[in-house]
């Protein structure tokens, strides 16, 4: 796939960006995350970004249950570009945000507009912006173990899709869209490679599948 010449290059990544925390939200190199936004600080936000690079950080919160204004959120998160944006009657912004680079915070900043800014470094994550070589896992063990476990949480799928589906796009799509735990979303975010995170998937989903599996036959006795 060639390069899309709107994307930055890994020198062109910005030193300070925004942040907007949601916990079991996860965005991920070329993947895309449409957002219906529509509190005062990120439209604020959202004004900001479409005005300079068009970059804002996805975080989660450290601890999903805090009600502070401004959660402890994990050292790392994914920038993303918005690539499509709609106002709407009601004052709300659709956006869509495609994946960049993981980040590392390495510090905050003071509040702008009601909004949270923060230090970035990338280096960690050079090679997020480029395509990832043939990644090493059993495809054929996800997509069995995907079947279960979509049945489970009563996901419809198109499954010739999945299966012509390349390995990236199959990989971030899913460890975006599957509703696992903010920890297990985070770990995956983490994963060093394409074929550590795929593994570390099968591993979520047949935990998942099996824990479904004990808790129904301790239901029957």
């Amino acid at each position: 796939m060639s390069p899309n010449p709107f994307d930055p290059s890994f020198d062109q990544l910005p030193e300070i960006i925004s942040i907007f925390p949601l916990a079991g939200v996860l965005l991920l190199p070329r993947g895309k995350l449409p957002l219906n936004i529509f509190e005062p600080r990120y439209l604020a936000m959202i004004d900001d970004a479409l005005s300079g690079n068009r970059i804002i950080g996805i975080i989660q919160p450290s601890d999903p249950l805090s009600r502070a204004s401004a959660p402890p959120v994990y050292p790392i998160g994914c920038a993303g570009r918005i690539t499509s944006f709609t106002e709407t009657d009601d004052g709300r912004y659709l956006i869509t945000l495609t994946g960049v680079s993981r980040f590392e915070i390495v510090r905050e900043l003071p509040i702008v507009r009601g909004y949270r800014r923060v230090t970035a470094s990338w280096e960690r994550f050079a090679g997020d912006p480029s395509e990832p070589g043939p990644a090493l896992f059993d495809r054929a063990r996800l997509v069995e173990g995907l079947r279960t476990y979509f049945k489970i949480q009563g996901i419809s799928a198109n499954w010739d899709a999945i299966e012509s589906t390349p390995d990236e796009r199959l990989v971030t799509s899913l460890a975006m869209i599957c509703p696992f735990e903010p920890s297990e979303k985070q770990a995956l975010l983490e994963c060093g490679t394409l074929s550590e995170r795929a593994s570390m998937m099968i591993a979520i989903i047949e935990m998942a599948v099996l824990d479904k599996r004990d808790g129904d036959t301790m239901a029957r006795h």
